[in-house]
């Protein structure tokens, strides 16, 4: 399906005590049915913000979505009224987030939380939405299904309990899942589990993963293709492979380690370099880190340009580069 899942011209601020800031700024991010886009980036890099603003569950205030488009089979989710988004929260498209401890309630057992959630959005009877809580407990590879769902919340593991809110979010057809984070909190062989419980689910039920983390490893296990975040900009994007074996734009290079940070001016502080370069705000908002920094950058925002039929970038030297049809391509 052409738009399956689009996001166009997104723009999500925050009112603060000094002003109104850009959080996200996307142009362009799509989603192809099946697929796991895996969308990476440091910690405040806006990624859960992103996330969010896909199923308008932001604070609002202080968040509001300026302006954009998040297209889901043909429909702009940001037009539809409150009574419609929920229609589509957990039916179409559901969330897990990384401390499933913020999820769920722990005055109820998972199983009065998992079948309030199918009875709720199914129109079940509690004997039908008990049989459907049981399949998906045994869905999510838990053993002892009957039993689990007696448990509370503080009865299970931090796996245990990722593993239920897995099952709560796929319980009623949901075929978007968005995973924000979801193994962060979790130990590495648990980890790895959640992240084999992801793809398996996927094949088995055809659903498509949204997969958010801070961590290129996960990211490379898990996603077909990798969008890389930074200051609520998409900076590059390409398969797996591609940013694995020849990430292009500086910031990706640095998130996997080939590139250090740039020792350029590293004897000033932000505000210094600032005025050393007489400039409040640079159009690219890498522009203080990065070694390859030209005049462009100062004055014209990147636009994220596409360098192959499956790579994008967003980066002055390495598009100038493609035009004049020298290799974009950085021997490690």
């Amino acid at each position: 399906m052409r738009d399956y899942f689009r996001i166009k011209d997104l723009k999500v601020n925050f009112r603060t005590s000094e002003g109104v800031k850009n959080i996200i700024d996307v142009n362009e991010l799509n989603l192809h049915k099946g697929e796991t886009l895996g969308i990476v980036g440091e910690s405040g890099a806006g990624k859960s913000v992103l996330a969010m603003s896909i199923l308008r569950i932001l604070p609002s205030p202080p968040a509001f979505i300026e302006r954009g488009e998040v297209i889901f089979k043909g429909q702009d989710l940001l037009k539809l009224r409150e009574n419609e988004i929920q229609k589509v929260r957990g039916k179409d498209i559901s969330m897990i987030f990384q401390d499933p401890m913020s999820t769920l309630n722990p005055v109820f057992t998972v199983g009065q939380q998992i079948i309030n959630v199918i009875q709720h959005n199914k129109h079940l009877n509690k004997r039908e939405a008990e049989k459907e809580a049981l399949r998906m407990i045994k869905l999510v590879k838990l053993p002892d299904a009957k039993n689990t769902l007696r448990k509370y919340p503080n009865e299970l593991s931090g796996g245990q309990r990722q593993r239920i809110i897995i099952a709560i979010a796929l319980s009623c057809g949901a075929e978007l899942l968005i995973a924000d984070e979801p193994t962060r909190n979790l130990d590495v062989t648990i980890q790895a589990g959640i992240l084999k419980l992801i793809n398996e689910l996927k094949s088995r039920l055809g659903i498509t993963v949204l997969f958010i983390a801070n961590n290129v490893n996960l990211i490379f296990i898990v996603s077909d293709r990798v969008a890389v975040l930074y200051k609520g900009k998409i900076v590059e994007i390409g398969t797996s492979q591609e940013i694995k074996r020849n990430p292009i734009h500086p910031y990706t290079r640095r998130l996997l380690g080939i590139t250090p940070v740039s020792r350029k001016n590293s004897n000033l502080t932000e505000d210094e370099f600032k005025k050393e370069i007489s400039l409040r705000d640079p159009a690219c908002s890498y522009f203080y880190k990065c070694e390859k920094r030209m005049e462009v950058c100062k004055v014209h925002p990147p636009i994220l340009k596409k360098i192959s039929n499956t790579h994008w970038l967003s980066c002055h030297r390495f598009i100038n580069r493609k035009a004049n049809n020298e290799p974009t391509s950085i021997s490690h």
